[in-house]
Protein backbone atom coordinates (compact mmCIF):
# COMPACT_ATOMS: atom_id res chain seq x y z
CA UNK A 1 0.00 0.00 0.00
CA UNK A 2 3.02 2.60 0.63
CA UNK A 3 4.71 1.38 -2.65
CA UNK A 4 1.31 2.46 -4.46
CA UNK A 5 0.70 5.62 -2.43
CA UNK A 6 4.42 6.91 -3.28
CA UNK A 7 3.72 5.65 -6.90
CA UNK A 8 1.08 7.98 -7.18
CA UNK A 9 2.03 10.50 -5.53
CA UNK A 10 4.87 11.25 -7.92
CA UNK A 11 2.85 10.30 -11.13
CA UNK A 12 -0.52 12.38 -9.89
CA UNK A 13 1.03 15.61 -10.70
CA UNK A 14 2.11 15.14 -13.65
CA UNK A 15 -1.19 13.53 -15.36
CA UNK A 16 -3.16 16.19 -13.54
CA UNK A 17 -1.25 18.91 -15.10
CA UNK A 18 -1.80 16.99 -18.82
CA UNK A 19 -5.76 16.77 -17.80
CA UNK A 20 -5.78 20.28 -16.67
CA UNK A 21 -4.59 21.01 -20.48
CA UNK A 22 -7.13 18.43 -22.21
CA UNK A 23 -10.10 19.84 -20.46
CA UNK A 24 -8.77 23.28 -21.26
CA UNK A 25 -9.42 22.67 -25.14
CA UNK A 26 -12.39 20.66 -24.73
CA UNK A 27 -14.08 23.47 -22.75
CA UNK A 28 -13.48 25.74 -25.59
CA UNK A 29 -10.69 28.22 -24.31
CA UNK A 30 -7.74 29.42 -26.47
CA UNK A 31 -4.45 27.78 -26.42
CA UNK A 32 -1.70 28.71 -28.52
CA UNK A 33 0.17 25.82 -28.71
CA UNK A 34 2.87 27.23 -30.78
CA UNK A 35 3.18 30.42 -28.60
CA UNK A 36 3.60 28.36 -25.89
CA UNK A 37 6.08 25.76 -27.13
CA UNK A 38 8.13 28.01 -28.69
CA UNK A 39 8.36 29.97 -25.13
CA UNK A 40 9.16 27.07 -23.13
CA UNK A 41 11.76 25.24 -25.63
CA UNK A 42 13.84 28.91 -26.20
CA UNK A 43 13.18 30.29 -23.13
CA UNK A 44 12.11 28.17 -20.13
CA UNK A 45 13.74 24.68 -20.88
CA UNK A 46 17.00 26.36 -21.49
CA UNK A 47 16.83 27.95 -18.40
CA UNK A 48 15.83 25.04 -16.92
CA UNK A 49 19.10 23.06 -17.89
CA UNK A 50 21.24 26.10 -17.49
CA UNK A 51 20.71 25.87 -13.99
CA UNK A 52 19.93 22.31 -13.12
CA UNK A 53 23.17 21.82 -14.92
CA UNK A 54 25.30 24.64 -12.29
CA UNK A 55 24.04 23.64 -9.03
CA UNK A 56 23.80 19.89 -10.32
CA UNK A 57 25.55 17.94 -7.18
CA UNK A 58 27.05 15.20 -9.37
CA UNK A 59 30.30 13.73 -9.51
CA UNK A 60 31.82 14.55 -12.67
CA UNK A 61 33.07 11.00 -13.64
CA UNK A 62 29.01 10.02 -12.54
CA UNK A 63 28.17 13.11 -15.38
CA UNK A 64 30.17 11.53 -17.89
CA UNK A 65 29.29 7.52 -17.19
CA UNK A 66 25.64 8.93 -17.61
CA UNK A 67 26.13 10.72 -20.41
CA UNK A 68 27.88 7.65 -22.05
CA UNK A 69 24.96 5.35 -21.17
CA UNK A 70 22.14 7.55 -22.59
CA UNK A 71 24.43 7.66 -25.88
CA UNK A 72 24.67 3.98 -25.77
CA UNK A 73 21.04 3.32 -25.11
CA UNK A 74 20.39 5.35 -27.75
CA UNK A 75 22.00 4.07 -30.54
CA UNK A 76 20.96 0.01 -28.91
CA UNK A 77 17.34 1.87 -29.43
CA UNK A 78 17.92 2.75 -32.99
CA UNK A 79 19.16 -0.50 -34.17
CA UNK A 80 16.51 -3.10 -32.91
CA UNK A 81 13.69 -0.19 -34.05
CA UNK A 82 15.14 -0.18 -37.13
CA UNK A 83 15.48 -4.22 -37.88
CA UNK A 84 11.85 -3.69 -36.79
CA UNK A 85 9.99 -1.52 -38.78
CA UNK A 86 11.73 -3.13 -41.85
CA UNK A 87 11.19 -6.56 -41.21
CA UNK A 88 6.94 -4.92 -40.87
CA UNK A 89 7.85 -3.31 -43.88
CA UNK A 90 6.42 -0.14 -42.83
CA UNK A 91 7.24 3.69 -43.21
CA UNK A 92 10.62 4.67 -42.17
CA UNK A 93 9.97 8.05 -42.33
CA UNK A 94 6.45 7.78 -40.62
CA UNK A 95 7.51 4.85 -37.86
CA UNK A 96 11.35 4.78 -36.91
CA UNK A 97 11.56 8.75 -34.73
CA UNK A 98 8.55 8.34 -33.26
CA UNK A 99 10.02 4.53 -31.94
CA UNK A 100 13.30 5.46 -31.13
CA UNK A 101 12.11 9.12 -29.62
CA UNK A 102 10.03 9.60 -26.07
CA UNK A 103 8.44 12.43 -24.64
CA UNK A 104 11.50 13.05 -22.34
CA UNK A 105 11.11 16.91 -22.06
CA UNK A 106 7.34 16.88 -21.11
CA UNK A 107 7.45 13.87 -19.13
CA UNK A 108 10.67 12.29 -18.15
CA UNK A 109 11.65 15.42 -16.67
CA UNK A 110 8.93 16.06 -14.05
CA UNK A 111 8.69 12.06 -13.60
CA UNK A 112 12.53 12.71 -12.46
CA UNK A 113 11.85 15.52 -10.66
CA UNK A 114 9.12 14.49 -8.42
CA UNK A 115 10.40 10.61 -7.84
CA UNK A 116 14.28 11.13 -7.16
CA UNK A 117 14.49 15.12 -6.38
CA UNK A 118 16.97 17.36 -7.44
CA UNK A 119 19.25 14.91 -8.17
CA UNK A 120 17.19 13.38 -10.09
CA UNK A 121 15.94 16.16 -12.57
CA UNK A 122 19.70 16.54 -13.17
CA UNK A 123 20.98 13.01 -14.27
CA UNK A 124 17.56 13.10 -16.79
CA UNK A 125 18.41 16.91 -18.13
CA UNK A 126 22.03 14.95 -19.18
CA UNK A 127 19.54 12.28 -21.18
CA UNK A 128 17.25 14.73 -21.99
CA UNK A 129 20.57 16.47 -23.78
CA UNK A 130 21.61 13.44 -25.74
CA UNK A 131 17.93 12.51 -26.77
CA UNK A 132 17.49 16.49 -27.87
CA UNK A 133 20.28 16.98 -30.02
CA UNK A 134 20.20 13.87 -31.46
CA UNK A 135 16.54 14.22 -32.64
CA UNK A 136 17.78 17.50 -33.90
CA UNK A 137 19.63 15.83 -36.16
CA UNK A 138 19.35 11.95 -36.82
CA UNK A 139 15.54 12.23 -36.29
CA UNK A 140 14.80 15.73 -38.49
CA UNK A 141 16.81 13.28 -41.24
CA UNK A 142 15.02 10.89 -40.74
CA UNK A 143 11.21 12.57 -41.27
CA UNK A 144 12.62 14.75 -43.95
CA UNK A 145 15.93 13.94 -45.60
CA UNK A 146 17.27 17.46 -44.12
CA UNK A 147 19.10 17.27 -41.04
CA UNK A 148 20.87 20.15 -40.35
CA UNK A 149 24.44 20.69 -38.00
CA UNK A 150 23.57 24.29 -38.23
CA UNK A 151 19.88 23.84 -36.72
CA UNK A 152 21.74 21.91 -34.14
CA UNK A 153 23.71 24.53 -33.13
CA UNK A 154 21.17 27.33 -33.31
CA UNK A 155 18.81 25.46 -30.74
CA UNK A 156 18.95 27.31 -27.34
CA UNK A 157 18.50 23.78 -25.33
CA UNK A 158 21.65 22.70 -27.00
CA UNK A 159 23.56 25.87 -25.85
CA UNK A 160 21.93 25.87 -22.71
CA UNK A 161 23.12 21.96 -22.25
CA UNK A 162 26.70 22.79 -23.52
CA UNK A 163 27.06 26.38 -21.56
CA UNK A 164 25.25 24.18 -18.23
CA UNK A 165 27.81 21.36 -18.53
CA UNK A 166 30.97 24.06 -18.58
CA UNK A 167 29.60 25.77 -15.85
CA UNK A 168 29.86 22.42 -13.67
CA UNK A 169 32.74 21.14 -14.72
CA UNK A 170 34.87 24.42 -13.77
CA UNK A 171 32.69 24.70 -10.78
CA UNK A 172 31.38 27.95 -11.99
CA UNK A 173 28.43 29.89 -10.74
CA UNK A 174 26.55 32.85 -11.78
CA UNK A 175 25.64 35.89 -9.59
CA UNK A 176 22.89 35.31 -7.28
CA UNK A 177 20.58 37.50 -8.85
CA UNK A 178 20.77 36.02 -12.34
CA UNK A 179 20.89 32.43 -10.81
CA UNK A 180 17.05 33.75 -8.96
CA UNK A 181 16.06 35.04 -12.27
CA UNK A 182 17.00 32.26 -14.28
CA UNK A 183 15.72 29.70 -11.46
CA UNK A 184 12.37 31.61 -12.35
CA UNK A 185 12.17 31.46 -15.72
CA UNK A 186 13.53 27.70 -15.64
CA UNK A 187 9.92 26.41 -13.15
CA UNK A 188 8.21 27.95 -15.81
CA UNK A 189 8.97 25.05 -18.07
CA UNK A 190 7.50 22.06 -16.49
CA UNK A 191 4.21 22.75 -16.21
CA UNK A 192 4.11 24.65 -18.93
CA UNK A 193 4.63 21.23 -21.20
CA UNK A 194 2.54 19.30 -19.03
CA UNK A 195 -0.05 21.61 -19.84
CA UNK A 196 1.06 21.66 -23.49
CA UNK A 197 0.76 18.25 -23.53
CA UNK A 198 -2.52 17.81 -22.53
CA UNK A 199 -3.66 20.25 -25.37
CA UNK A 200 -1.86 18.46 -27.41
CA UNK A 201 -3.45 15.43 -26.94
CA UNK A 202 -7.13 16.86 -27.47
CA UNK A 203 -6.67 18.19 -30.39
CA UNK A 204 -5.03 14.92 -32.14
CA UNK A 205 -6.46 13.23 -34.51
CA UNK A 206 -5.85 9.22 -35.21
CA UNK A 207 -7.38 7.09 -37.53
CA UNK A 208 -6.37 3.90 -36.27
CA UNK A 209 -5.47 2.42 -32.83
CA UNK A 210 -5.06 -1.26 -33.72
CA UNK A 211 -1.30 -1.18 -35.14
CA UNK A 212 -0.65 1.88 -32.60
CA UNK A 213 -1.48 -0.42 -29.16
CA UNK A 214 0.98 -2.92 -30.60
CA UNK A 215 3.74 -0.89 -31.60
CA UNK A 216 3.23 1.59 -27.99
CA UNK A 217 3.45 -1.27 -26.18
CA UNK A 218 5.92 -3.07 -27.81
CA UNK A 219 8.34 0.40 -27.69
CA UNK A 220 7.66 0.71 -24.03
CA UNK A 221 8.63 -3.18 -23.55
CA UNK A 222 11.74 -2.58 -25.34
CA UNK A 223 13.00 0.53 -24.33
CA UNK A 224 12.91 -0.15 -21.02
CA UNK A 225 14.94 -3.45 -21.71
CA UNK A 226 17.52 -2.12 -23.41
CA UNK A 227 17.84 1.01 -21.02
CA UNK A 228 17.95 -1.28 -17.86
CA UNK A 229 20.49 -3.65 -19.72
CA UNK A 230 22.64 -0.56 -20.91
CA UNK A 231 22.46 0.96 -17.29
CA UNK A 232 23.74 -2.25 -15.41
CA UNK A 233 26.71 -2.49 -18.27
CA UNK A 234 27.70 0.91 -17.43
CA UNK A 235 27.03 0.22 -13.44
CA UNK A 236 25.31 3.45 -12.91
CA UNK A 237 24.22 4.27 -9.92
CA UNK A 238 20.43 3.22 -8.47
CA UNK A 239 19.21 6.88 -9.32
CA UNK A 240 20.94 6.88 -12.31
CA UNK A 241 19.68 4.02 -13.63
CA UNK A 242 15.83 4.05 -12.57
CA UNK A 243 16.13 8.08 -14.41
CA UNK A 244 17.46 6.40 -17.52
CA UNK A 245 14.53 3.73 -18.08
CA UNK A 246 12.20 6.22 -16.98
CA UNK A 247 13.52 8.51 -19.92
CA UNK A 248 13.99 6.14 -22.67
CA UNK A 249 10.97 4.66 -22.25
CA UNK A 250 8.56 7.62 -22.45
CA UNK A 251 5.41 7.32 -24.43
CA UNK A 252 6.21 8.60 -28.41
CA UNK A 253 6.58 12.86 -28.43
CA UNK A 254 3.98 14.89 -29.44
CA UNK A 255 6.73 16.88 -31.88
CA UNK A 256 6.74 13.69 -33.84
CA UNK A 257 3.06 14.24 -34.99
CA UNK A 258 4.08 17.80 -36.16
CA UNK A 259 7.04 16.69 -37.96
CA UNK A 260 5.18 14.21 -39.53
CA UNK A 261 2.84 17.15 -40.54
CA UNK A 262 5.44 19.41 -41.64
CA UNK A 263 7.47 17.17 -43.54
CA UNK A 264 4.76 14.82 -45.12
CA UNK A 265 4.75 12.10 -43.38
CA UNK A 266 1.75 10.03 -42.30
CA UNK A 267 0.87 12.02 -39.69
CA UNK A 268 -2.25 10.76 -38.46
CA UNK A 269 -0.45 6.94 -38.23
CA UNK A 270 2.15 8.92 -35.67
CA UNK A 271 -0.95 10.47 -33.87
CA UNK A 272 -2.49 7.36 -33.26
CA UNK A 273 1.39 6.24 -31.64
CA UNK A 274 1.51 9.62 -29.61
CA UNK A 275 -1.84 8.97 -28.35
CA UNK A 276 -2.30 4.92 -27.63
CA UNK A 277 1.46 5.20 -25.74
CA UNK A 278 0.40 8.45 -23.85
CA UNK A 279 -2.67 6.82 -22.24
CA UNK A 280 -0.86 3.37 -21.90
CA UNK A 281 1.91 5.49 -20.13
CA UNK A 282 -0.41 5.56 -16.92
CA UNK A 283 0.03 1.85 -16.80
CA UNK A 284 3.11 1.48 -17.54
CA UNK A 285 5.28 4.62 -15.85
CA UNK A 286 3.66 2.66 -12.44
CA UNK A 287 4.75 -0.66 -12.81
CA UNK A 288 7.97 1.17 -13.98
CA UNK A 289 8.48 3.25 -11.13
CA UNK A 290 7.93 0.74 -8.60
CA UNK A 291 10.72 -1.50 -9.24
CA UNK A 292 13.07 1.86 -8.44
CA UNK A 293 10.96 3.92 -5.71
Amino acid sequence: MNLLLTVLQIVAPVFLLALIGFVWVKRGYEYRVAFVTQLAMTLSVPCLIFVALMKADIDREVMTVTFLAACAAYLAVTAVFTVVVKVMGLNVRTYLAPLIFGNTGNLGLPLALFAFGEVGLSYAIIIFAVMAIYSFSFGIWLVSGGGSLMKIIKEPLVAATLLGALFLYQGWETPVWLTNTLELIGQMAIPLMLITLGVALARLKADSFGRAFGLALFKAVVCASLAWIVGMYFELNPIALAVLVMQVSTPVAVTSYLLAEKYGAEANEVAGLVVVSTLLSVITIPITLAFFV
